[in-house]
């Protein structure tokens, strides 16, 4: 009875689509189509199953194109100068755990009729290490984690089998991380690919297999295996550059960067624009390349950790040579030099005294001419005047980058030193 009733369901749910679908076929095509079909979907369908939409009803197309909404992947939105500063880190305090070596097992080989079968304890694994790598393609160490544990090592087991080793853990880092421990330099990793391991892993325990003798015929000791060495370190990372834009807050650092390479970090009229350095490389003719680095502004107070004062002085430490970047629309510009030597040499003694050239940025106000001839009768190195805003007289600036750039490798030179 009910298998007849589903069926008679059935055979009319089909008999409705074909005519539905038969009167659809000749009520014509275009406009006229479209408003037939509507009434006609208005009289087939009860009032409860009719689901009206900005386009008619829903579920029916009187058209070939696709109304749809397009699915594809949002583009990626780029993140603000804010943002990537939440994102940067240039030091952290790690602590590293190796794994410990797993146990030894203790047992006698059993199988029916071998009554002495002997020890057939197996060794435990040993524990993992961990190792720090540098990566070229890592600029931050926000990635890196307060604690690093690594895998321990397996037991040993009956029938002579071995525990497996904890794997190695790796922790990627910026190339130009130093790593250090209560203070003190253990290495320096310069090198794309070089690897420093920190700790070791706990090697595997002994099972009774291995204490097998003439002596003694069946020993019933089995070890336990070390535990892994800990270890807790600080990472600070330098920022790899041949030269260093040293200079006030708002002094157009980030704007005469972008006026001499390729880098565009962000730049506004506000004090500290730059929250973590950017590096920028200047192209020659002959394809030599030498990197500059903005370093964020300095206070003064800096090398007592004013402000963010360490964290930016850190930066200039690898700087071969130094650009000093004086803002011309300052009422003594001379007195911003020596304040910036006065703190790099707080910092770090004889850090000032680098291979330097000093840059008069803002040409292009009008008071600054007059300013740039009381700078020169105050130092005695070389003025370059620039204006980044409008790129004039970037050129001599460049040069003499170059000329910088070019003594220092000559000087690596005699002193037998391998540069990259």
């Amino acid at each position: 009875m009910v298998k007849g009733t589903m069926l008679a369901l059935l055979w009319r749910g089909r008999k409705a689509c074909w005519s539905f679908a038969d009167t659809i076929w000749r009520c014509g095509s275009g406009q006229e189509m479209g408003q037939r079909t509507c009434s006609l979907l208005r009289e087939s369908f009860p009032p409860a199953m009719q689901r009206r939409t900005a386009g008619g009803f829903r579920g029916v197309c009187t058209s070939t194109a696709l109304h749809g909404k397009s699915h594809g992947s949002p583009k990626k939105k780029n993140m603000s100068e804010k943002e990537l500063t939440r994102h940067f880190v240039d030091h952290r305090r790690v602590k590293l755990v190796a794994g410990s070596g797993g146990k030894g097992a203790c047992s006698f080989h059993s199988e029916p009729r071998k009554e002495w079968g002997g020890p057939d304890g197996g060794n435990g694994g040993d524990g993992g290490s961990i190792i720090i790598k540098a990566d070229r393609f890592v600029k931050s160490l926000a990635q890196v984690i307060p604690v690093y544990k690594a895998e321990d090592g397996q037991s040993g087991s009956s029938k002579n089998c071995y525990g497996r080793n904890g794997s190695a853990t790796y922790i990627s880092v910026p190339v130009g991380t130093v790593v250090k421990e209560q203070g003190a330099t253990v290495i320096d990793l310069t090198q794309h690919g070089q690897e420093y391991l920190a700790v070791f892993g706990g090697a595997g325990g002994k099972g009774n297999r291995f204490f097998l003798s003439n002596e003694n015929r069946a020993p019933m000791m089995a070890i336990a295996g070390m535990a892994g060495q800990e270890r807790i370190i600080q990472l600070e990372l330098r920022t790899m550059a041949h030269a260093g834009l040293v200079g006030f807050p708002n002094a157009g650092k980030s704007s005469l960067l972008r006026a001499i390479s390729n880098a565009r970090p962000a730049v506004a009229s506000y004090p500290f624009t730059t929250l973590n350095p950017h590096v920028g490389i200047v192209e020659y003719r002959d394809h030599e390349q030498v990197a500059v680095a903005d370093i964020p502004g300095i206070i003064r107070g800096a090398h007592l950790n004013r402000g963010l004062g360490i964290s930016f002085l850190r930066h200039i430490e690898r700087c071969r040579f130094l650009l000093f970047v004086l803002d011309l629309s300052a009422p003594e510009p001379w007195t911003q030099l020596q304040d910036l030597r006065y703190e790099l040499d707080q910092y770090e003694p004889h850090l000032s005294q680098r291979p330097q050239a000093i840059v008069a940025n803002k040409m292009d106000l009008p008071e600054a001419r007059e300013k740039l001839e009381t700078l020169k009768s105050h130092v005695t190195q070389r003025v370059i005047p620039v204006s980044a805003l409008t790129g004039q007289n970037t050129e001599e600036l460049i040069l003499h980058l170059r000329e910088l750039y070019d003594g220092f490798l000559q000087g690596d030179d005699s002193r037998g030193v391998k540069t990259n």
